[in-house]
């Protein structure tokens, strides 16, 4: 028996609906037979009038295989180019059909099943926040290879197509509809298929409703082809524009913008092959591998719970307590009103408690501005926040969060005396960005329900959660914590306690050898521009100035005071206490630091460039490349060695998200298995040999290489 269930009614109308094996349909073998066959028995159907084509699924088509996709190596572009062709052999035979066919789409169809919409002559979706459309294929390091860049450029012309193709959107149904990529929305399930079909017997007769555009005679693309007017004046422009979001980096954008510009050039069984060899092309690439084995497989490991301990049930959050107002605070206090969540706001004054309310304030006022949200919704978020000096407005927390400064006793201090408040077997949690947990824990009388909870800043935008496990902390506790990350929409992480944990502790690597080439002599600005051009958001210069050297300072204070080995950090330490202990330049928000700031920009503070820059210096930017991205590399590698790192998954998406991995790697572990082991510790011999220790590539290497293991 097919997997797509094949019924015609008695107006002639065959309903198909897509119903494979395993949760969800996408184009594998099984997909290759069923839908070989359907299309063979429609061509061959007497007395057919339309085809709706349906899924029994809540996803609508989830697009392709990306599992077989990983396994194309170079030199297999051929059997790729073959998947290629059978595919959109089959859907040309869909569109090419004498009848009306409608895609009833009842949910998500993205990438492969989005094409399959394209081959429709019509296209109706639920109207639900549920239903996503679009072509995401660009954030995998692919392009879409069913057809989907041909078609739609032949649909909404090139620059109209570009932006949903390069930059991957996955719109609303009313978002789709108002793009025209679909035809109509309906307002529930039930009423799909039926609209479906009404649609065809609507257009019995009109024999243009079974022909699509690009088929016509006389067809000219929306916009016009390539070498047109309107189209040449923005075409040059745009590889730059492409240039600067990606630096290079990313070569899917810039295949998929050649493919749609020969689309809109040659003809469209033509521009079909282009695309198919655009995407065999980068199905082979390491940038695809990584940012399909993290962004796909990883992203949906953590998503489904793979760092959450088995046999908790969920333990979601109705009453949170957050502990210091502050930049940290009040975005904790957004996100969590946002979820629904009852949130107790406290600070030492009313005035503070106030204005960290405010900030929710200010946000939900710009979304009502852009009609994101209703003043109604507004004001229900609002009423969740309490802001607050008392205590006694803590009681009943089942999860209480301080975000206060960085300092051991006050924060075990605040741990004392503010603990008792938590509802029964509640969860206390610390947003520390470095100290450890076990000792913070060392505050509670139940230290198995105390647990690191490290928030990124802004809040409201970064999408990562760190949920960092003391020595003594519970399975329970961790339930709490991962849930409540899930809960407010963030992705979680779970590592062991460390000083620095994870995140914190590999991106000081980033700031530490910014900080030695400054030393050595080069300019500051070829280091930042250096740093940008390995695909790291900031330079690491300008990012110790964001983030502070008075934090910087203050954490180093704190880490001697309680004992903890430092390491080799004489350098960055050395102009660290020269900006913050001679000239009171404590980062872009004290001060100044290795830049002056002001409102047009940033400018070399004179004096880093009179004790430091030496124009003699030569150093090659691929050594400075390699270096500012092995020392991170490294440091990823002893978190895992030393099981600080639970999971290799964790370690990806935590230094994309957290840290700001460069998209390319696919997250730092990744990056070695598509650079190879052996280049890499070869490549580390040659960094220590040149730099020294902090070079050394980690022993669990060479054991990976002995046992023929990748990080996995």
């Amino acid at each position: 028996m097919s997997v797509f269930k094949y019924e015609k009614d008695a107006e002639g109308i065959v309903t198909v609906t897509m119903d494979m094996t395993g949760p969800v349909n996408s184009m594998n073998d099984e997909y290759d037979v069923a839908m070989g066959e359907t299309v063979a028995k429609l061509e061959a159907e007497e007395g057919l009038t339309g085809v709706v084509l349906a899924s029994a699924k809540k996803v609508f088509f989830a697009g392709g295989n990306i599992k077989d996709l990983l396994t194309i190596e170079k030199g297999q572009e051929g059997l790729m180019m073959e998947k290629l062709s059978k595919v959109k052999s089959q859907l040309r035979r869909l569109e090419k059909l004498p009848v009306p066919v409608v895609a009833a789409i009842n949910g998500a169809a993205l990438g492969g099943g989005f094409e399959i919409c394209l081959a429709c002559n019509h296209r109706i979706a639920y109207n639900h926040k549920t239903v996503q459309i679009g072509l995401p294929e660009v954030s995998l390091g692919l392009l879409p290879g069913g057809g989907g860049i041909v078609r739609m450029v032949n649909l909404l012309g090139l620059q109209t197509a570009l932006p949903f193709l390069v930059e991957g959107k996955k719109l609303t149904p009313e978002m789709a509809l108002a793009a025209g990529m679909i035809h109509e929305t309906v307002g529930s399930i039930e009423e799909l298929v039926p609209r479906a079909k009404a649609y065809i017997l609507e257009m019995k007769g009109n024999d243009s409703a079974a022909v699509q555009p690009w088929d016509v005679k006389g067809f000219k693309i929306p916009g016009g082809k390539a070498c047109d007017s309107q189209n040449t004046q923005v075409l040059p422009v745009i590889p730059a524009m492409l240039f600067k979001q990606t630096r290079g980096l990313l070569p899917a954008p810039a295949e998929i913008l050649d493919c749609a510009a020969q689309a809109a050039t040659v003809g469209f069984d033509a521009a079909m092959l282009i695309e198919s060899r655009g995407l065999a092309y980068l199905v082979t690439t390491p940038e695809a591998k990584n940012m399909i084995t993290t962004f796909f497989f990883g992203l949906n490991k953590i998503n489904a719970g793979s760092s959450r301990p088995e046999g908790q049930a969920k333990n979601l959050t109705k009453k949170v307590g957050i502990l210091g107002a502050g930049m940290m605070g009040q975005g904790i206090a957004y996100v969590s009103a946002m979820a629904g969540i009852d949130v107790v706001l406290k600070d030492i004054s009313q005035e503070s408690a106030d204005k960290g309310k405010a900030y929710t304030q200010k946000l939900l006022d710009k979304r009502v501005a852009k009609g994101r949200m209703t003043e109604e919704k507004r004001d229900q978020v609002l009423a969740l926040i309490k802001p607050t000096t008392d205590n006694e407005d803590l009681r009943g927390c089942d999860l209480i969060i301080e975000a206060v400064f960085e300092n051991v006793e006050l924060k075990q201090n605040m741990t004392k005396d503010l603990e008792p408040y938590l509802a029964e077997n509640g969860v206390w949690g610390s947003n520390t960005s470095t100290l450890p947990i076990t000792t913070l824990a060392e505050g509670s009388s139940k230290p198995e329900n105390f647990i690191g909870i490290h928030f990124f800043s802004p809040v409201d935008k970064m999408p990562l959660v760190e949920i960092i496990c003391g020595e003594k902390t519970s399975d329970e506790a961790l339930a709490k914590a991962f849930d409540f990350t899930q809960q407010i929409r963030k992705t979680p992480i779970v590592v062991n306690d460390s000083m620095g944990f994870f995140t914190s502790r590999t991106f000081g690597t980033y700031l530490d050898e910014g900080a030695r080439l400054i030393h050595e002599g080069l300019h500051p600005v070829k280091i930042d521009n250096i740093g940008k051009a390995v695909g790291m958001p900031v330079g690491p210069l300008t990012i110790t100035d964001e983030t502070s050297q008075q934090l910087q300072h203050k954490a180093s204070a704190t880490w001697k005071a309680m004992g903890l080995d430092l390491g080799d950090r004489g350098q960055i330490m050395e102009i660290i206490n020269l900006m913050v202990e001679e000239h009171g330049r404590g980062g872009r928000h004290h001060g100044g630091g290795y830049y002056d700031w002001n409102e047009s920009g940033k400018t070399v503070w004179p004096v880093i460039l009179e004790k430091y820059y030496k124009p003699e210096v030569a150093i090659a930017n691929q050594e400075v490349k390699d270096r500012l991205l092995f020392r991170q590399v490294i440091e990823s590698i002893k978190c895992f060695e030393e099981g600080v790192l639970r999971t290799v998954v964790d370690g990806n998406i935590g230094s994309v998200m957290g840290i700001g991995a460069p998209l390319w790697t696919g997250g730092f572990l990744q990056f070695v298995n598509t650079y190879g082991l052996q280049r890499f510790s070869d490549r580390c011999d040659e960094l220590e040999a040149s730099y020294g220790e902090r070079f050394k590539a980690p022993a669990i290497v060479a054991s990976m290489l002995a046992k023929g293991e990748t990080f996995v």
